[in-house]
């Protein structure tokens, strides 16, 4: 598990022009940033940010399960 760098992660935002909503932008930093495929890892990186966690219970995604088939509907 990592800290999500938000800094970093606004940077990314702005090469990529706005293509996805926050949420589906975050986990495509999350994969490409710290080079993470795997929906636990991922799921528990959120689970232990704040802002990230606010993210995921708008969405209802309450377990890596539920990440995973969040991750399936957005490709």
């Amino acid at each position: 598990m990592v800290a999500i760098n938000w800094n970093e992660f606004k940077e990314f935002k702005k090469h990529r022009h706005g293509q996805n909503d926050n949420f589906s932008e975050l986990l495509e930093f999350i994969k490409s940033y710290y080079n993470m495929s795997n929906p636990n890892d991922i799921y528990e990186t959120l689970k232990n940010d704040d802002l990230s966690e606010m993210m995921l219970e708008k969405r209802d995604i309450t377990d890596a399960e539920g990440l995973e088939s969040y991750l399936f509907k957005v490709i």
